[in-house]
């Protein structure tokens, strides 16, 4: 659906509409006026005469102002709102939004007068087979990710014992409380009412987040709780409140959409948006919402046709597919750094970038070796190898499929990192995060399949590899040409990963045995070729197997000029595959053993299953590594990436473009540095 299609927006074409206000909000919030911007509001601080149209938000106190004004004037009046995906934090926290609803009458919760949701809801036909699809899509992604209005979440934060009675606190004076005509009564009818119909039944009461954040108080404490009746104010996601709900209560709170959304059918005990459409239990039905609505049409009348959704990173109108893509990888990040990071055994010039990555909820303590500590612990992966008994909590860091625009051992920052609580990708002897998350990818959901097809095609259109040296492949010679990559020779992956082939010789000497026939062109790598790294091969070496040497340029840049890729474990090996170029191995990286290579290294046993080339490029490149925005500093999905080496933002400090330039000049001892 076309921005210019979604009800929030002004008609495609028009001229940008002049917008008076008359509040502090609007003038301090960037953001808001960024997005009505985008949405065809010209937002304008005006004399009161002078107001043809007049933006107030919601139903707050302050929108009396310019509802007098708009009364005075005889102005239109739009009423702005946050979105049901909003932010990590509430916007009291000062964390601007992923989207706003723009209504013309009254806002969603507001039960006394028509309003543009129900307006939505009663007569939008809601029978879109692509729509429907997209909105159950999204539920399932929603629930997956435990995503809900505000986001920031403690995975390890503990939970009531399963089997409880849900009850969904409010801030006193919500306006979504009297307008969806209730009061503070109602909420002590729900308890009574939960207590009668669970006679024997625990009853777990969440606060509301900002009310756990001080922001605002709640209508329930500690202090005036029956028997049997606890107060849950900790910082679980209220999926995993749902979770373990037999039953859910609320008066008028988004958490009883989210319960519908969760497979629950909520006692309501106001009329908010969701109520009267056959989902719900309404203590207060509502005679003109007669229709039946699945979940799927509520859900794409309140999350698809409703809000307008904005894209932080490439600062556009979006749509809400967008939306969960951006909070997911922001919520996930969250959740990981919460408690704060402890970090041993990291040079230097990383520890920058990698605060960059870990340290936004608490900035990251770096240590020479693991130290007795209350937070998670991490260690660069190849370092994790000299300790002689390592922590068993112990996270090891890497860098990502999608580094940089720029060798690491150039010292350009990377834009992706990974973390493996099990092992490390690049060591097939023992389990990994990753390789159980390409197992589970076996089978994929259709719009699964998707995302990760649009990614491969992207990747493969801007021509993206790891390192992203951008040179052109040189003119080759003709026949059938099989690429063999060079790797480091002391690097983990092969010590690792293969077992009889070890070096860029026996590599170069085992293809050539097997293909007498063919055109073998041997590329070294980056670092190699640098002098940074060990494993270079000298001329004569190569020419005895090798027809041509490939020196310089990006490695990904031949891959649509060769038929064959033979490699031990490198890299280069995942890349072929994504463009449909046949791969064989001669170890075990982590894309073999799944029935996309030939595989002639040691057998994995552990793996044993055929997973289709989307569900390792999905597990690969969308689950199992963290990126970040060079632009926003955000996390941020691995398609915000990919955008960014396309267009060639991959910034390194000058300081460490110095530190490299001298580092290469004393490349011989680059031993010393590397430790």
């Amino acid at each position: 659906m076309a921005p210019s299609d979604w009800i929030g927006f002004q008609p495609a074409g028009a001229t940008p509409r002049r917008v008076a206000y008359f509040n502090a909000g609007f003038l301090r919030q960037k953001r808001l006026r960024r997005i009505l911007e985008l949405a065809g509001y010209d937002l304008r601080l005006t004399r009161p005469d002078q107001a043809e149209t007049v933006a107030v938000w919601g139903h707050s106190p302050y929108a009396k102002r310019g509802e007098a004004v708009a009364v005075k004037t005889g102005a239109d009046l739009i009423r702005v709102e946050d979105a049901f995906l909003r932010s990590l934090h509430p916007g009291r926290a000062g964390e601007p939004p992923l989207g706003l609803v723009v209504c013309k009458q009254a806002m969603h919760f507001d039960i006394t007068q028509p309003n543009d949701l129900e307006h939505i809801l009663n007569t939008e036909p809601l029978d879109d087979a692509g729509l429907l699809t997209r909105a159950r899509d999204c539920i399932v992604r929603i629930n997956e990710a435990r995503l809900s209005k505000y986001a920031a979440f403690d995975p390890d934060a503990p939970l009531p014992e399963a089997g409880y009675v849900l009850l969904v606190d409010q801030t006193r004076g919500d306006a979504a409380i009297k307008l969806g005509r209730a009061n503070q009564h109602s909420f002590a009818e729900m308890l009574i009412q939960a207590r009668e119909d669970h006679p024997a039944a625990r009853i777990v009461i969440k606060t509301h987040p900002e009310t756990r954040a001080g922001h605002r108080s709640g209508h329930f404490s500690d202090t005036d709780l029956p028997e049997n009746v606890t107060l849950y104010d900790g910082a679980a996601s209220p999926h995993a409140l749902l979770e373990g709900a037999v039953a859910v209560y609320t008066v008028t709170s988004g958490l009883g959409f989210e319960a519908i959304m969760a497979g629950h059918r909520p006692k309501v005990f106001g009329q908010p948006f969701y109520a009267g459409w056959g989902l719900t239990d309404d203590i207060s039905p509502l005679p003109r919402r007669s229709r039946k609505l699945t979940r799927a049409q509520l859900f794409a009348g309140a999350m698809m046709l409703y809000p307008i959704w904005y894209d932080p990173y490439r600062d556009r109108l979006c749509q809400l597919e967008d939306v969960i893509d951006a909070l997911e990888a922001q919520s996930r990040a969250y959740a990981a750094d919460v408690h704060g990071w402890q970090a041993s055994g990291m040079r230097l010039w990383k520890r920058k970038p990698l605060n960059g990555f870990f340290g936004h909820v608490t900035p990251m303590q770096f240590t020479k070796t693991p130290q007795a500590t209350t937070r998670k612990q991490m260690i660069w992966a190849r370092e994790a190898e000299h300790l002689q008994t390592p922590p068993e909590d112990l996270v090891r860091v890497e860098d990502g499929f999608l580094r940089s625009r720029g060798l690491g051992a150039a010292l350009v920052p990377p834009l992706s990192l990974v973390t493996d609580h099990k092992g490390i990708y690049y060591d097939p002897s023992g389990p990994s995060d990753l390789e159980d998350l390409i197992r589970s990818r076996a089978n994929l959901r259709e719009d699964q399949r998707a995302r990760a097809d649009r990614l491969r095609r992207a990747l493969i259109k801007a021509g993206l590899s790891k390192y992203n040296l951008g040179a052109a492949a040189p003119d080759l010679p003709s026949g059938h040409r099989i690429l063999v990559p060079g790797q480091v020779e002391d690097d983990a992956s092969i010590r690792l990963g293969t077992d009889r082939v070890q070096t860029n010789l026996t590599l170069l000497a085992a293809a050539r045995q097997a293909n007498p026939e063919a055109t073998l062109l041997y590329k070294p790598h980056p670092d190699v070729e640098a002098g940074l790294r060990p494993g270079a091969l000298s001329q004569d070496e190569i020419s005895r197997y090798a027809d041509a040497i490939i020196e310089g340029g990006d490695p990904a840049a031949l891959l649509s000029e060769v038929q064959e890729v033979w490699t031990m474990t490198s890299l280069l090996g995942f890349e072929a595959l994504l463009r449909g170029v046949k791969v064989t191995c001669l170890g075990t990286p982590f894309y073999a053993g799944w029935g996309l290579t030939v595989d002639r290294g040691a057998p994995a046993e552990r793996r044993g299953i055929l997973v289709p080339l989307e569900g390792l490029i999905h597990a690969t490149l969308i689950d199992y590594p963290r990126y970040r925005d060079p632009v926003t500093g955000l996390a941020c999905p691995a398609e915000v990436v990919v955008d960014r080496l396309g267009a060639g933002i991959s910034p390194a400090p000058p300081s460490l473009r110095m530190v490299a330039k001298l580092q290469g000049l004393f490349s011989s001892y680059a031993h010393l540095w590397r430790r």
